[in-house]
């Protein structure tokens, strides 16, 4: 994830320096907290959160749970994950519904905090889960608020209660409950209201959201800070806290570049869990907040959970199955390829697919440097062909690549390594499919019976005795063959062998054999 990349290679950079110690002193952990309150300071995490995450984590390194362990390095990897784990929230927490419907969800923040956008894709994913949301225009303040939220809407394929213009005219508290009135006569059993917000916590702002919270009783009330804010946010999240008291946190704009401190400090400082993170632009953009997957991140451990339920939203089980099937019957072509590409783009961005995985985060150029373009390019290589050409890649001749090119604008070199990486990929696949191991390329067949034992045979040839015509000579050479066959050659540390024969030892031989 962007917002944490600095933040991220700073501690797994402190980690890798204590992986070298079998065992740590105290001044190594001295050291190392002292690297991670540096670490935490520069991604504007707030003071005294620091303070406080950085003592906890030095009593527990200094305790008998890394002096005894096996490996301590990584006894402090887990502890500071643990820690970071609790001051993300523990564990997670999703929205809570009211018994009778509507569950009435009311949106606070700054201006400029992500409230309106978040609302469209909140939409989206109730909408997803079976619910019949309605979007409520209260912000009656900002020009074209009213009309951005409509736009939303639509996109998002959710209804919208907005009876006033807005652009100052209008009466946000009427028009929220009023909403929530339209939402019970129309069997809408979820309501989001999206309030006002201004470009600094003023007085006025605070009192027009609690009279809206007073107006509405709303089940959730969900403040949306920017996570760019920086140091900031403490005092913006505890401003809302005592003006209006939110019920979640909703973290947006985690795809940017920014420190990301806020997340770190929000949830610790307001004792309110995150609910939510909104990861880009799009509507289909926006996560339920995991705060161990969120720590496992930040030290560049992975979330591979997160991969496998996206992968589960994206690919059908009976697709995946026939697919399966076709792997193993060396039924698999270019129409299947293709129908798999497209159904990785659904799961969303490449890179943040790969960023997921674990130790991606020591590959950050590599993932900068991927072309997110290449799979359109395949794509149209491959929807210039012919079925026939798809399903069967033998025919493909040389004019009938020449005309593939020129029909997706790429080269004849280009369509020939599409070509050749498809059937290195699917005979990989099939010979796994199987159960078999593949032939990596480059690597030559892995486990092949007999392999070693030919090439033993060979060298055996050459392992005959000494042909010298000094007995003297030929017999310390034969005795120098039979000890190299009998001992080897190296030790299991790297240590070496035997040392080769001292000047006394070729005269006791020379003395064995009668010769002065």
């Amino acid at each position: 994830m962007a917002t944490f990349g600095t933040l991220s290679d700073r501690l797994t950079e402190t980690f890798r320096n204590l992986r070298t110690k079998g065992k740590l002193s105290p001044a190594d952990v001295d050291g190392t907290v002292r690297e991670i309150r540096r670490a935490l300071l520069d991604a504007d995490v707030a003071l005294v959160v620091v303070k406080d995450f950085t003592a906890k984590v030095r009593e527990r390194a200094l305790s008998d749970e890394v002096s005894k362990a096996l490996n301590p390095a990584q006894q402090v990897v887990q502890i500071v994950n643990e820690e970071l784990v609790a001051i993300l929230g523990g564990e997670q927490r999703r929205l809570e519904f009211a018994k009778t419907p509507p569950t009435v969800i009311m949106l606070a923040g700054l201006q400029g905090s992500g409230k309106t956008t978040f609302a469209g894709k909140l939409a989206k994913q109730l909408e997803a889960e079976g619910h019949t949301p309605l979007l409520v225009a209260a912000d009656l303040q900002r020009p074209n608020a009213v009309t951005q939220l409509q736009v939303v809407a639509e996109r998002a394929g959710a209804a919208i209660f907005a009876p006033e213009p807005g652009n100052g005219v209008g009466d946000p508290v009427q028009v929220s409950k009023a909403g929530v009135e339209h939402a019970r006569r129309q069997q809408h059993d979820v309501v989001i209201i999206d309030t006002a917000g201004r470009l600094g916590v003023d007085a006025e702002l605070m009192k027009q959201a609690a009279d809206i919270r007073k107006a509405t009783d709303p089940d959730e009330v969900l403040f949306v800070i920017d996570a760019m804010i920086g140091q900031d946010a403490v005092n913006t999240a505890k401003a809302f806290q005592e003006g209006v008291d939110f019920t979640g946190v909703v973290l947006s704009k985690l795809d940017g570049d920014a420190r990301g401190g806020a997340a770190l400090s929000v949830a610790s400082v307001t004792g309110r869990p995150i609910i939510f993170a909104s990861t880009g632009e799009n509507l289909e953009d926006l996560e339920p907040f995991h705060p161990d997957r969120m720590a496992s991140r930040i030290l560049d451990l992975g979330d591979i959970l997160t991969l496998i339920e996206q992968a589960q939203q994206a690919f059908d089980e009976e697709e995946a199955m026939k697919m399966a099937e076709k792997l193993a019957n060396e039924a698999f072509t270019l129409e299947d390829f293709l129908e798999q590409m497209q159904q990785m783009r659904k799961m969303g961005s490449m890179k943040k697919m790969l960023g997921m995985l674990p130790g991606m985060g020591q590959m950050k150029q590599q993932l900068e440097d991927f072309d997110e373009r290449e799979v359109d390019r395949t794509e149209a290589i491959i929807r210039s062909m012919t079925p026939a050409e798809r399903r069967n890649t033998k025919i493909l001749n040389g004019s009938r690549r020449l005309r593939i090119a020129r029909g997706s604008g790429m080269t004849v070199t280009d369509v020939n390594q599409l070509v050749q990486r498809f059937e290195q990929a699917a005979k990989m696949m099939k010979t796994v499919a199987r159960g078999g191991t593949p032939q990596i390329p480059g690597m030559g067949p892995m486990g092949k019976p007999g392999a070693s034992a030919k090439r033993g045979k060979k060298g055996a040839k050459n392992k005959g005795g000494s042909r010298s015509g000094n007995p003297a000579k030929r017999a310390a050479e034969n005795a120098g063959i039979a000890m190299s066959n009998s001992t080897p050659t190296g030790s299991g540390f790297g240590l070496g062998g035997q040392k080769a024969p001292t000047e006394a030892d070729m005269a006791e031989i020379q003395k064995l054999f009668g010769k002065n």
